[in-house]
């Protein structure tokens, strides 16, 4: 069967994976000529249609002549390098995307260095060539250097280089020449990229490199059938190449599907090779070998990485809890969390010792966790968060800490205050290369140095700065390193926000809320310039009297009140403040709600 082809394309956030894929699918035949297609159709999910990021890995097959193209699209946020480890089990080869006026970031860096690790032929596609600040031979020159640095074979090194527009559908063997449609790719993938071996007379053997998960039949474990033939009902049984003495699950096949295009063709029997989904075993997770019966024999499974952050999610215990979720208990919370662990490889869900109502959520980063969050909160569960802290290790008997590799790209005359906040954040300064008016720096900062810098960056970068990071290595602990140099604006009382009340508290700080707000003692209504908590009355009335001076009634002025997305909330928190987290708000508060004995709580601290 040397008519098939399995492939990964595999890029940095926002380098055009998706937009790619797309187009490959209407050129090889997939839609109706009539039929109306939405863009980055591989983006099922609303969060990544809404983000325009790939969340989930997402397999499709095309057909290109009598060649079958299976075809995973990988997410590229650093968050998810778990989904794109395990996906490059599944293929023989990998398309990597670089944008050509980008050039390689953090992320490419890291999934080529996976996919050179397993011995992966690389088709090396720059795209976006149509862009104006594309800069195509620098960012050639870019790449080479990346697979030398990342020991590349000598084969390696020799990959072949597509030149593509993947909102225009067109790919070229050369930057200078505009190419018509994507044939040269197709051809270079069947050309390049070797077809599965195979082996159909061995005994069945799949790894599992990824789970579905359908309320119908539960679990759908997705793989590349290693060797062998399966058939549909087949008797099977299950192994674990990291757990070799727990006993084997025996299961059955109830069906099996192949992808062909956008769909899950139900086929009665597949053979070597072929990327396949079966369901009907229970209990089946990643990294899971599925075995003929009587043949257990367990695969090896990359390790997926650690996590290195963590955040406490409990049950919502703020004066307004109950009000607007579905789901507020710790066992309807709990039940979700554990769902979420049976997707996503790379997150780990502990019980809190000293509480019943609370659990620890540790996941590879931010944006994986305000995921969950956003996800949890659309389907209804009311809940608070903790702000992220990082997750420490011993090596070598010294305490260590997450560092990532980052990756700026700004205007030149921002490039002072971005070296100076990052400094001040432990920053270790790599090197610098000037791309036109702009300049690209590297450095090596500590996880918790990127806490809430975010935001200060793109407003030292007025707005143009571009930020990439990913987890480098773990180091010796680097001291101290500031959270948060500005306080909290907290209300009084509870009740309702008026205008006159927070005209009064604006002076002291800029508003989150605005007049009509419902709030509670001890709730965050705004940010304090100083590094102290100021409570504000902002339910606080205008009392009336009796004598009436002209211009005593004249409109207040408020100034409009800052919203905070969920990325911004969780940044903003300080140490002993809490997300409060429901269906139709984000609150942020203080974990202590009561004024005196927050104040007790921060005088034994200090003593």
């Amino acid at each position: 069967m040397d008519k098939l082809r399995n492939v990964a394309i595999i890029a940095h956030v926002d380098h055009g994976k998706t937009t790619l894929v797309d187009e490959m699918l209407k050129q090889s035949g997939v839609y109706r000529e009539n039929q109306e297609v939405q863009d980055r159709v591989m983006d099922s999910g609303d969060l990544e249609r809404e983000r325009g990021i790939t969340i989930m890995a997402k397999n499709t097959a095309v057909w290109y002549g009598d060649t079958k193209i299976n075809i995973v699209d990988t997410p590229g946020h650093a968050d998810f390098g778990g989904e794109v480890e395990r996906i490059l089990k599944m293929v023989n080869g990998v398309i990597l995307l670089v944008d050509a006026a980008e050039g390689p970031m953090p992320q490419t860096r890291f999934v080529l260095s996976r996919a050179l690790e397993l011995g992966h032929r690389v088709i090396v596609v720059v795209n976006k060539i149509d862009r104006p600040d594309q800069r195509i031979h620098e960012v050639i020159d870019e790449v080479l250097e990346l697979l030398i640095d990342l020991d590349a074979t000598d084969e390696q090194l020799d990959s072949p280089m597509l030149f593509c527009s993947g909102r225009n559908g067109t790919a070229s063997y050369s930057p200078d020449v505009p190419g018509t449609d994507l044939k040269p790719l197709f051809e270079t993938i069947l050309d390049y990229i070797p077809a599965p071996e195979m082996d159909e007379d061995a005994p069945f053997q799949m790894l599992v490199s990824s789970i579905d998960y359908n309320d119908y039949v539960g679990r759908i474990a997705i793989g590349r059938i290693e060797r062998g033939v399966i058939r549909q009902n087949q008797e099977i049984e299950v192994c674990n190449y990291h757990d070799p003495d727990a006993p084997t699950m025996k299961a059955k096949a109830v069906s099996l599907f192949q992808f062909d295009g956008l769909s899950r063709v139900p086929v009665t029997e597949a053979g070597a090779g072929n990327i396949i989904a079966i369901s009907g075993i229970g209990e089946i997770t990643i990294g899971d070998t599925i075995c003929a019966r009587g043949a257990a024999e367990p695969l090896p499974f990359v390790k997926i990485g650690a996590p290195t952050l963590e955040m406490t999610f409990s049950v919502n215990d703020s004066p307004f809890a109950g009000r607007e979720g579905k789901f507020v208990t710790s066992r309807q919370i709990r039940d979700r969390l554990m769902r979420e662990t049976l997707k996503d490889v790379s997150l780990r869900v502990s019980d809190v010792p000293s509480s019943t109502d609370s659990f620890n959520v540790a996941g590879r980063g931010e944006m994986s966790l305000s995921i969950l969050i956003e996800t949890m909160r659309r389907e209804g569960y009311e809940f608070q968060v903790s702000p992220p802290r990082v997750l420490y290790q011993e090596i070598d008997g010294k305490k260590c800490e997450p560092v990532e590799r980052v990756v700026v790209d700004v205007p030149s005359d921002c490039m002072g205050s971005v070296m100076e906040k990052l400094g001040a954040r432990k920053g270790e300064f790599l090197e610098m290369t000037p791309v036109g008016n702009r300049m690209k720096l590297q450095f090596l900062v500590p996880s918790r140095g990127l806490f809430g810098y975010r935001n200060e960056f793109l407003t030292d970068t007025k707005g143009e700065g571009i930020l990439a990071s990913v987890f480098e290595r773990y180091e010796p602990y680097k001291g101290e390193i500031a959270r948060r140099n500005t306080g909290s604006l907290i209300a009084f009382e509870t009740g309702e926000a008026v205008a006159y009340g927070i005209w009064n508290a604006q002076e002291r700080g800029a508003m989150f809320i605005t007049p009509g707000t419902k709030v509670y003692a001890g709730m965050v209504v705004g940010v304090c310039p100083k590094q102290e908590d100021v409570p504000v009355n902002v339910c606080r009335t205008k009392h009336l009297t009796n004598t009436r001076a002209s211009g005593s009634d004249e409109a207040l002025r408020l100034v409009p009140a800052r919203i905070l997305s969920l990325e911004q909330c969780l940044e903003f928190l300080a140490d002993d403040e809490l997300l409060e987290v429901t269906p139709k708000s984000l609150r942020l508060r203080k974990s202590i709600l009561d004024h005196s004995q927050r104040m007790k709580a921060v005088m034994r601290a200090k003593s």
